[in-house]
């Protein structure tokens, strides 16, 4: 059994598989096989020594060398490896539990040699781990495969004059191919970026922001989102496309987004998010009633630039993203606009966030999604509109948001975070590497194509966020001072004061990927204490003696928490689930780390020891953002991303209880305790923002401050000094958007 494209690498064969070791694949009857490589690498221990048993300490420090890793995460590979290789039956014919003792690969395996009449033979190839960023690998131990040869190349080397040229030619290329394999994602840009930048034109360039373009389907309207001239409610707006007045179409409380065209081009459906609830809603294309198509689960802030429905091109139905409870991920449903009848389309993993940004090919027969594995990062998928096992076609590592398909129906062109700024990137719906849109720019987001004359639109964002500090009003001081302290042409976000109140610690793109830094208490002398150059970095917090900063970081394309000295040095990876683990934050005794992890299924607090182990869940009913009251007695959080309803718990153990709701989606994480209350921020108006508190002996809030700024939505980082005169948060100096257009799109 041969695949249909020969590997060029050496590999091994069990019944309907080829490993194909260089290519890091795996195929079945000359398919190929979608296998994380994590699973791919625990396959290729298996298989090296078929026959032995393999213990799980063997195992686990084979996978996951200098890391303290639970049983469980090897329960759940081997798990995930057996449902892969299943067959029809279901039987297990391939990997064998020993209790108390590990697995046995049982199968007959053939190693297969790719140089054509050798005449020597050697050992078997050793195994090809792919390296944790900033952390050493421990050596491999020198092992011996029991496999059986297919071609007789597993004995001991015996060089001769013949075959010393084609061994050293055949490790030449090995050698080659795995340096390209394992090399980060690269895309590359095969349009004229010249020729096509000729035809970038702007749509809108209105004040404020506008976003979410989307065509009709004749090519001569365009829907769009804008929160008009005072940038205060999101509505959707029509116009034609080339030129012409806009058409206000909603202007109800609340957030409209996402606008998607009926067919006949007389309906958009759209996305309506309050804090009293969310919801689908139709309205006629230039105005009128609306008709409310059904309610969604509400919690969606914080998942970046994604969409949540889309309407397909024969009209009977619109794909949704949603959940029917909080336990839940994000899953597709069909809905169809004339009765509501809903129909599940995908089951998302429980470890995952969940699928969203659903788009309908062409024909509608196919529906491109991303595939939420954290609340940035994901990859695209393909679905049958009628129903199938979904089908991965990117493998980035990047955070993927929006996409659209090319009206001929072979190209996604999508927006993914690679290198730290939004752009936009086309890829086969065969699969292979994606190329840059290179025209589109920088910080590029939303696409969506016109059948019609083959026009590309996106938003362009020009949105730039720095960190304030406003000075606490004291006794006779009538002036709040607020002054900028960490600036620069990139973002800041998720400041937090040291607990001596000299440093600060936050989160910055500027060197290009977003990594952790650190600068003295006025913003000056900042320096960069993380370098993994592409996985996000973020929300840092400080352990309690200010030496150490916790923070979670995706190099795996999952969110995991490590710990890195506050002077820089050589992060140490705490976690290795394979279910996100995010925002975490220190005991108060220094002893624990606090995180959100969805590993039991769904989003709870979990505790752990400094180093990792003992990790135990805290909450039942939701967990996230957790922070331990300054006298160590109470755990306070939120219960999903998006909510602003606080809760808490004692440390101790007990009854969850909810505490206060400021009703602010977007600035859900805006919130900090103290030993006497709670500090949070709201939006005053379009351009303004609150400062209030929350007092615990008098179960009441009180206003503050109301500063000309409006703060970061969805993000992290209000943060009191130790001495109680400065409070520090992330504002956006620069706030806007436009809608622009390549015509003509190659």
């Amino acid at each position: 059994m041969t695949p249909a494209k020969e590997p060029l690498s050496p590999a091994y064969e069990f019944g309907p598989f080829h490993m194909a070791l260089a290519e890091h694949r795996l195929y079945r009857q000359g398919e190929m096989v979608l296998l994380p490589p994590k699973e791919f690498e625990l396959l290729l221990l298996l298989v090296q020594h078929a026959g032995q048993v393999m213990e799980r300490d063997r195992l686990i420090k084979a996978l996951w060398p200098n890391t303290i890793v639970e049983e469980a995460n090897l329960n759940v590979h081997i798990s995930a490896l057996r449902k892969v290789l299943a067959t029809n039956s279901g039987d297990n014919q391939y990997i064998e539990t020993l209790p108390r003792l590990g697995y046995r690969f049982i199968a007959p395996v053939a190693a297969i040699n790719p140089i054509e009449n050798p005449t020597t033979t050697t050992s078997a190839l050793p195994l090809l781990n792919r390296e944790e960023p900033s952390f050493p690998v421990a050596e491999t131990q020198e092992t011996v495969s029991t496999v059986e040869p297919k071609a007789a190349w597993y004995s001991h080397l015996r060089l001769t004059a013949v075959t010393l040229p084609l061994w050293l030619l055949a490790v030449a290329v090995i050698g080659i191919l795995a340096v390209l394999y394992f090399k980060p994602f690269q895309p590359t840009s095969r349009e004229n970026a010249g020729d096509m930048a000729a035809n970038v034109t702007p749509l809108t360039t209105y004040p404020g922001r506008e976003s979410q373009p989307a065509f009709s389907a004749d090519g001569n309207h365009l829907a769009f989102v804008w929160r008009g001239e005072k940038d205060d409610n999101a509505d959707i707006y029509v116009r034609l496309v080339d030129g012409g007045n806009s058409v206000q179409v909603t202007n109800q409380t609340g957030d409209d987004v996402n606008p998607s065209w009926s067919p006949d081009g007389r309906t958009i459906a759209f996305y309506r998010s309050t804090n009293e609830g969310d919801g689908i809603y139709l309205v006629p294309a230039l105005g009128g009633a609306e008709r409310k198509l059904t309610d969604t689960w509400a919690t969606r802030s914080g998942f970046g630039s994604h969409t949540w429905l889309h309407w397909s091109p024969q009209g009977n139905w619109i794909v949704v993203s949603d959940k029917p409870s909080a336990q839940e991920p994000f899953s597709l449903f069909l809905l169809a606009p004339d009765t509501g009848e809903r129909k599940r389309l995908t089951t998302a993993p429980a470890s995952v966030v969940g699928d969203c940004s659903p788009v309908f090919s062409p024909d509608g027969k196919q529906i491109a999604f991303v595939r939420l594995v954290s609340s940035v990062l994901g990859e695209i998928y393909l679905v049958a509109a009628e129903g199938s096992e979904p089908k991965r076609l990117t493998f980035s590592g990047e955070g993927i948001s929006s996409l659209t398909w090319t009206p001929n129906g072979k190209e996604i062109v999508f927006s993914s975070r690679y290198g730290g700024k939004n752009r936009l990137l086309r890829v086969s719906v065969e699969g292979g590497t994606p190329q840059w849109v290179a025209a589109s720019g920088n910080d590029a987001i939303y696409p969506a194509f016109s059948g019609p004359g083959n026009r590309l639109a996106w938003t362009r964002n020009t949105d730039n966020t720095d960190v304030f500090r406003l000075a606490l009003k004291e006794d006779g001081d009538s002036n709040h001072q607020l002054t900028s302290i960490i600036a620069s042409t990139a973002s800041e976000i998720s400041p937090r004061y040291s607990p001596d109140g000299r440093r600060i610690v936050f989160e910055s793109n500027r060197s290009g990927t977003n990594e952790i830094w650190v600068c003295d208490k006025d913003g000056g002398n900042p320096v960069r204490i993380t370098s993994f150059r592409g996985p996000l970095a973020g929300s840092p917090s400080w352990s309690p003696d200010g030496k150490q900063i916790v923070f979670d970081c995706r190099p795996d394309s999952n969110a995991d928490i490590y710990v890195v000295s506050s002077e820089g040095g050589t992060p140490r990876r705490l976690t290795n689930d394979l279910a996100e683990d995010i925002v975490p934050s220190w005991s108060r005794d220094g002893r624990s780390i606090y995180f959100s992890s969805k590993r039991s299924g769904s989003l709870q607090i979990w505790k752990m020891d400094v180093n990792g182990t003992n990790a135990v869940q805290i909450t039942k009913n939701g967990g996230f953002d957790p922070i331990e009251s300054p006298d160590g007695q109470w755990l306070y959080f939120t219960q999903d991303r998006g909510s602003s309803q606080i809760w808490r718990m004692p440390v101790a153990g007990g009854e969850e209880t909810p505490i206060f709701d400021f009703h602010q989606k977007n600035y859900s994480r805006m919130w900090l305790v103290v030993s006497d209350g709670i500090y949070f921020a709201v939006p005053a108006s379009s351009t303004r923002t609150g400062i209030k508190f929350f007092d615990f002996a008098t179960n009441s809030e009180k206003s503050l401050a109301e500063v000309d700024v409006t703060l970061r939505s969805s993000v992290s980082g209000l943060s009191l000094s130790p001495d109680g005169k400065w409070l520090i948060f992330p504002v956006t100096t620069q706030r806007g958007s436009d809608l622009m257009m390549i015509e003509d799109f190659r």
